[in-house]
């Protein structure tokens, strides 16, 4: 298949470890945006064939790990009221909320199904006009799109059984965040590959110039990655702060222009709560007024609940690139994929998913 082997080549990957060790003099700390960048530098064990001076710190790019507890709470007081049917990608339905998760509630009765597409569950209240469906739309720009999309079909087909619980959140708002944090130590990011795909990198210039970070769009390949890391650490050790692409196969810094057409017609930039961060001004997608009909909590009256976060769990820290799964007392014990206290451990994304499935040892 093309665009796989090649980075995936063994040697290529190993020169490019000996080429950074070659070129890091100091030590740096760097932040991969994305999960599944995290899960493919351990999974290979490229974080382990890095130079010592190398600390990659991995950052709050799991869409289901950073959706709040409050708005999974929403989604289980939806999913149990009658004549709903309730819509989600797999990985949302074993997060867990204050009291359960949507696996708990389809085991109670409750009709909740899995999807590949909103476009699924627009076409599963198409064939069920007698029952609400509600899709949980989460994720960053990447899913924005579809997310838009099925919004727009609804209205086009005139159903008014469909609407979409909203958790979209977008990436340089975090990114501000955690670089304006008193406890970051973060000097440079390598930007998710998906989500420029579709919104770009033009976006990332001011962030550059305001923090002097690099920051530098990869892929999730192992070369994509190694060599996403190097162009990092040239960077830092001559002092500058770019924005580079090593994925202009996929990448483009404008973006894909029509998806985000779509994106600004059904939403607008609102503040988002993430959970264990809190609140980041406007660093959310929520539905503009005219789309308003298809808001799962104005129809279902949700809006007004709120949740405490577990006092055990350190998503929040382990989000914003401070700790490190390997620091909390409950990881691998109280906190497992089987029983998670948290998102980051359940997810396919999630950073602590990651540790215990390849750095348990």
């Amino acid at each position: 298949m093309r665009y796989l082997d090649e980075y995936r080549d063994r040697d290529l990957a190993h020169r490019m470890i000996n080429q950074i060790k070659k070129i890091a003099t100091r030590p740096w700390a760097i932040m991969e945006i994305c999960g599944g960048q995290t899960h493919s530098f351990m999974r290979y064990g490229l974080d382990e064939l890095l130079p010592s001076q190398i600390d990659l710190v991995h950052g709050p790019g799991c869409p289901v790990c950073v959706t709040p507890l409050e708005l999974i709470d929403k989604a289980l007081t939806i999913a149990l009221q009658p004549k709903v049917i309730f819509t989600s990608f797999g990985d949302m339905l074993r997060v867990p909320g204050s009291q359960d998760d949507l696996f708990s509630i389809r085991a109670k009765g409750g009709k909740v199904r899995v999807v590949y597409s909103p476009l699924d569950a627009v076409k599963i209240a198409k064939e069920n006009p007698d029952h609400q469906v509600v899709f949980f739309a989460i994720g960053f720009e990447t899913t924005a799109p579809v997310n838009a999309t099925s919004v727009i079909q609804a209205k086009a087909l005139n159903l008014k059984n469909y609407s979409i619980l909203v958790s979209q959140v977008c990436v340089p708002p975090a990114m501000h965040a955690i670089l304006s944090s008193p406890a970051n130590r973060v000097q440079a990011f390598l930007a998710a590959g998906h989500v420029c795909s579709v919104m770009g990198y033009w976006q990332y210039h001011p962030i550059a110039e305001k923090y002097h970070v690099p920051i530098v769009v990869t892929g999730f390949e192992p070369v994509d990655l190694l060599n996403g890391v190097r162009m990092a650490v040239e960077q830092l050790e001559k002092n500058q702060a770019m924005v580079q692409n090593a994925y202009p196969r996929v990448v483009s810094e404008q973006g894909n222009k029509p998806a985000q057409k779509i994106i600004d017609q059904v939403f607008m930039p609102v503040d988002r709560n993430w959970r264990g961060i809190g609140t980041i001004p406007l660093s959310g997608l929520g539905l503009r007024p005219e789309y308003s009909e298809f808001d799962a909590e104005l129809r279902f009256n949700v809006s007004h609940i709120q949740t405490k976060e577990s006092e055990v769990c350190i998503a929040g820290d382990i989000l914003q690139g401070i700790k490190k799964p390997s620091n909390c007392p409950a990881f691998g014990t109280a906190c497992t994929p089987e029983h998670p206290l948290g998102a980051p451990m359940v997810s396919s994304e999630g950073t602590c998913s990651a540790f215990y499935r390849f750095r348990r040892g």
